[in-house]
């Protein structure tokens, strides 16, 4: 059976990504099983014993420094890509979200990791980009499509020579208004076959923000900080099935689909 590790980056904070994750991975529980680490908080780091890594979003600043856990957190990004470089390994299937993502961009040097203009909240389309339109896990959606977004920073200003180096791929890129006259954030990567990363949320699932933003401490609280409009539009986007629902049923499942199929290798066993 196949092993994923699920890495916790929410420092204890109450929030929907873990719950989200941990039911699209029950949903597997007849070919993986998975270990939950809280990174940040116990500083809980797995191994390379994994076939597959999921690291999660999480608050606060990508490039803060002084944890106990930052060390071996950048350590096994680097141990994993190292590991995918031997020719007859079987790779290590990977998944960056928003948090981690940006601190992955980070580590490889895609881009410039900076506080954005103005915090992210709710729903938003993307654009793909050439390579985007080329990537398996986004071709069940439209051009643009859906996604949710819930981020105070942001990576821009790519670096295309050293994404080159790295056989890197931008997948798509933040849409913004006509009136936002900022760089475009860089909304999810293909780092490597085995490795990819969204800065968006890909496992957010509709029903479940729905109840959870309509509880009325929550719904003051964005109305409060980010306006009536910007609620209601994000509300009306959650109840749309051709917008987040597409998204939240094709990208995490894909990725996992996929990596079921590349690891489970019929003429031997998997080891751990």
């Amino acid at each position: 059976m196949l092993r994923a590790a699920l890495l916790d980056m929410y420092n204890g904070e109450t929030n929907r990504g873990i719950p989200m994750l941990r039911g699209i991975l029950a949903q597997y529980a007849s070919l993986m099983s998975f270990d939950h680490f809280d990174v940040r908080e116990r500083c809980e780091i797995p191994d390379l014993s994994y076939h597959i890594y999921i690291f999660s979003g999480g608050p606060g600043d990508p490039l803060e420094e002084g944890g106990d856990w930052q060390a071996p957190f950048y350590q096994l990004m680097e141990d994993i890509w190292q590991h995918n470089k031997q020719a007859d390994a079987d790779k290590k299937q990977v998944l960056f979200i928003c948090h981690s993502f940006q601190m992955a961009c980070h580590h490889f040097r895609i881009g410039e990791v900076s506080k954005r203009f103005r915090m992210s909240f709710g729903t938003y389309p993307v654009q793909k980009t050439h390579d985007g339109k080329e990537e398996p896990l986004f071709a069940a959606l439209p051009d643009p499509f859906y996604i949710a977004d819930f981020r105070r920073f942001q990576v821009t200003k790519p670096d295309q020579i050293r994404i080159r180096e790295l056989g890197a791929k931008i997948l798509c890129l933040e849409t913004l208004a006509p009136h936002q006259h900022h760089e475009r954030a860089v909304m999810a990567v293909r780092f490597s076959p085995e490795i990819i990363g969204t800065q968006f949320h890909p496992e957010a699932d509709p029903d479940g923000l729905l109840t959870y933003f309509a509880e009325e401490e929550r719904k003051k609280s964005v109305v409060e900080e980010h306006g009536e409009a910007r609620y209601h539009h994000m509300i009306h986007d959650l109840s749309n099935p051709k917008k987040i629902r597409l998204t939240f049923e094709t990208i995490v499942p894909a990725f996992l689909d996929n990596a079921v199929e590349v690891l489970h290798m019929p003429d031997r066993e998997l080891q751990s």
